[in-house]
């Protein structure tokens, strides 16, 4: 909780500097982009209100206090009692054109509304959400807008419970790199992998207003424009070989999607915690291993290509923090790994040039452990094009983890990132007899209700956090048409299985599509 008595008495010793008092505009050279004044909140008057800002609603719910990102302190919006406040500041001077504000903000959640926008700059206000990020890490946020009057007023606004609060620092306007209106995100995916064996088993799936349709086009209906598509060598079920992958990127392509090809490299599930290799491949030795890789990953490259459906994006390996094809390429053998995704990413170029080669990893805010794993590759000349992540936040932690491992990795190896696995229960009731993999105790951790609403903040906190990386391609989440039928469960070998994931999908238990649908596919529009 805010300390605002310590606030003051600390803001006592901040030096002096001369800035526009409030409701007066800041201004800018003529000639140069206007800078927002007093962005770090270092500067303050003797009631603790920033310089330089202005404050409408409930006064004494803005104030600075102590800890801020970067400098000494930060803007903090929070009261006792139920209360609506704005702190804002007029720009003028600025150039025509768009112009982005980045804010870092750590936000408790739990508010009626709560964003930052840029209005009154001569084309239509633009808002951001503010994420729940808890107190820990900081999330910068982003929005972008056309001036073209020379002014803009920065808006930071919460309407707030009793105890609710947020903090915001380190604020900037500068020049756009992405045209105001453009979608949050280039890529917003979901991964189908395993809609055609629901379908087979009697999986039925509607839209909001309950009316009937194929999940796939419920799907891109709702904005989402791309298909992820695992393909394991030799399933038990049939499901998610080659040719189930053909038939699904058809339908994919068919509805104008962009395909992400996701290869296990096994004849099941393969993930930091195993990757065993296909029945036919056990015995090999490594050369051998090695062609037989090569030869697969072409064999279904090239066949995409073929048909007309091209991978626009392949990952060689699924969540390979640990390695691949355990043991020749396993994490304490790297040059045996290294020779693997060598030979897999350039079948995929030799079979479709041009197309992207990514290289995934669980654990996303993990920034230790992935630049361990990518200094490795990149000493050994693995070829890659793309960093591709799973986060899970009730597993792999905070969106702050997450945003600063991204901003790390896309500068450090110059390679955009993609967010390529999350989801997020919109319940804790069971619908089969298979136990839910979302419980009561990664609701706590994930730290949002298990709700339709919370599931669609969820998904909306998430897409905002990626979408401030200027190097983030965009996301995908995880199987949100995997609903629970009756001989469709998740072990290929075993057809009483069971589904662990239903209270994870886009649809509910009726088949009809949650809210979290539109807010994901949103992100594209």
């Amino acid at each position: 909780m805010p300390n605002r008595k310590l606030a003051l008495g600390a803001l006592a010793l901040v030096a002096a500097v001369v800035v526009p008092g409030p409701g007066r505009a800041a201004a800018a050279d003529p000639g140069s982009p206007a800078t927002v004044l007093n962005p770090g909140f270092e500067a303050t008057a003797s009631d603790g209100s920033p310089t330089g800002w202005s404050v409408r609603g409930q006064r004494s719910a803005s104030f600075v206090e102590p800890g801020g990102r970067s400098g000494a302190n930060r803007l903090t919006h929070w009261a006792d009692r139920p209360y609506r406040v704005e702190t804002y500041q007029r720009l003028t001077g600025l150039r025509r054109g768009d112009h982005t504000l980045r804010v870092s903000v750590r936000v408790s959640g739990g508010q009626r509304d709560a964003y930052v926008a840029l209005t009154g700059c001569g084309g239509p206000a633009r808002r951001v959400d503010l994420p729940r990020t808890g107190a820990e890490w900081w999330v910068e946020v982003a929005v972008t807008t056309r001036v073209s009057t020379g002014r803009c007023t920065v808006a930071l606004v919460s309407d707030g419970n009793a105890g609710d609060w947020a903090h915001f620092d380190d604020l900037a306007v500068t020049p756009a790199s992405r045209p105001a209106g453009a979608p949050a995100l280039r890529i917003v995916g979901a991964d189908i992998s395993h809609l055609t064996k629901n379908e087979h088993h009697g999986a039925v799936y509607a839209d909001h207003t309950g009316r009937p349709g194929d999940a796939l086009r419920i799907l891109a209906y709702n904005g989402v424009n791309y298909a992820r598509l695992k393909v394991w060598v030799d399933p038990a079920d049939g499901f998610s070989d080659k040719a189930d992958v053909l038939a699904k990127a058809r339908r994919a392509k068919a509805l104008g999607m962009g395909l992400l090809i996701d290869f296990h490299y096994s004849d099941t599930w393969a993930d930091p915690g195993k990757q065993f290799k296909p029945a036919a491949w056990a015995d090999l030795p490594f050369d051998q291993l090695r062609e037989a890789l090569y030869a697969h990953t072409h064999d279904v490259v090239d066949s995409l290509r073929r048909q007309g459906t091209p991978a626009d994006m392949v990952q060689v390996g699924n969540e390979i923090n640990g390695g691949m094809l355990w043991p020749d390429g396993r994490w304490d053998n790297w040059d045996g790994l290294a020779a693997l995704l060598t030979a897999a990413s350039t079948a995929v170029t030799d079979a479709a040039p041009g197309t992207t080669v990514a290289l995934h990893l669980a654990e996303g805010g993990n920034n230790g452990g992935h630049r361990w794993w990518f200094d490795n590759a990149v000493s050994r000349g693995v070829p890659f094009d793309l960093i591709a992540v799973s986060h899970y936040t009730y597993w792999h932690g905070p969106l702050g983890a997450l945003q600063a491992n991204l901003l790390d990795l896309t500068a450090r190896y110059d390679r955009p990132v993609l967010v390529v696995e999350t989801g997020y229960g919109f319940t804790l009731a069971e619908h089969d007899h298979q136990a839910n993999i979302f419980d009561a105790t990664l609701q706590q951790a994930g730290g949002y209700p298990a709700t339709p609403t919370g599931q669609a903040e969820a998904i909306r906190d998430m897409v905002n956090t990626v979408a401030a990386v200027p190097g983030a391609l965009g996301l995908f989440y995880w199987e949100p048409t995997w609903t629970a039928v009756d001989g469709a469960g998740w072990d290929p070998a075993d057809p009483s299985s069971g589904d662990g994931w239903e209270n994870q999908a886009l649809f509910d238990y009726s088949g009809r599509a949650l809210p979290g649908l539109r807010v994901l596919g949103g992100a594209a529009r």
